[in-house]
């Protein structure tokens, strides 16, 4: 097994202890910033205490796509439920946009216009620097879980490749949550220092764009692996190479690979085989494909072969996969 293949794998099946330790630290800071916000009438601290809900809300969401993912197939869902887990978090990118975006925009707007004042700063500052301790720890889990399957790529490759959607979406969610504390911290000091009060409503208002921002790359990512995404490169490398393997295969023709779910890959080839054989032996040769396949790549759960006689008019030259086998050569 490759090294995608394996970080694949173990990007799966990882547990949910980065989605566990985000939901914790963010019920607790969330009930600590309202109460900031009713003792300092604070709009950075209101922003983010809604924030603080919002991600709450939506690691709740990421634990029941996980769980619902894991039900049996059937008659009507035969390839299982797998893809729930990316609708789960497509919702979470509309929560984060509708909930965290918008109102902090909204609140920050209103206190622009009709500035409130700030009451007992000192309250803010301390609820304020115990969050960015959570928070950090928070991040730490997820950043320390993400190096478990990210194997070799960089944090903006593994978040644009990752076919799990958990632990990218606590990533950004985490990373967009200590630089919105930030903000918020800023507003507040820029307010008691200068005695302007649009600042604290300046502060919700950049907290809500950067939410905004977390919101679209997530939708955008989300939206790809809900049309539906091929298997890492690597993985589909490692699929062309076990089938041809097999002594009775002469090569792959073709090859399409879909992830149904995070953990599972449908794949479909079209495989040339020896001029003559019996239907015997043909099946036999495509039953010992089948075992390769899921010994090199593990997650290709659901294998359609279809044999073939080879012609170069045939060949899907255009098949990334086919093409690195024919360099191989």
């Amino acid at each position: 097994m490759n090294s995608d293949t394996r970080q694949a794998a173990a990007g799966h099946t990882s547990s949910p202890r980065a989605v566990l330790a985000a939901l914790g630290a963010n019920l607790g800071i969330a009930v600590s910033k309202f109460v900031a916000f009713v003792v300092t009438g604070s709009a950075s601290m209101l922003a983010e205490a809604v924030h603080s809900v919002a991600d709450s809300g939506n690691q709740l969401l990421l634990l029941i796509g996980k769980t619902r993912s894991r039900r049996e197939e059937t008659e009507q869902h035969q390839f299982g439920f797998g893809a729930e887990r990316y609708v789960y978090g497509f919702v979470v990118a509309i929560v984060m946009f509708v909930v965290g975006s918008a109102f902090s925009v909204f609140e920050g707007v209103r206190r622009l216009t009709h500035p409130g004042e700030v009451v007992s700063p000192v309250v803010a500052f301390a609820v304020l620097g115990v969050a960015m301790v959570l928070e950090a720890y928070s991040f730490r889990t997820a950043v320390r879980e993400s190096n478990r399957s990210r194997g070799q790529s960089t944090w903006r490759a593994f978040i644009r490749t990752a076919k799990a959607p958990e632990l990218p979406t606590v990533l950004l969610e985490d990373l967009a949550a200590l630089i919105g504390l930030g903000f918020a911290l800023l507003g507040v000091l820029l307010t008691e220092i200068t005695g302007n009060d649009r600042w604290d409503g300046a502060g919700s208002v950049a907290i809500g764009i950067l939410l905004g921002c977390v919101a679209a790359v997530l939708a955008v990512e989300m939206k790809s692996l809900l049309i539906g995404e091929s298997a890492s490169p690597g993985m589909q490398r490692a699929i062309v190479s076990a089938i041809e393997e097999v002594p009775r295969i002469e090569r792959v023709i073709h090859l399409r690979t879909l992830h149904v779910g995070p953990d599972s890959v449908l794949v479909a080839a079209k495989v040339a085989v020896s001029r003559g054989d019996t239907a015997e032996s043909i099946a036999a040769a495509i039953d010992d494909a089948e075992r390769r396949v899921r010994a090199a790549a593990p997650m290709a759960g659901l294998i359609y072969l279809e044999p073939d006689l080879y012609s170069e008019a045939k060949l899907d030259t255009a098949d990334p996969a086919v093409r690195a086998a024919r360099r191989a050569e």
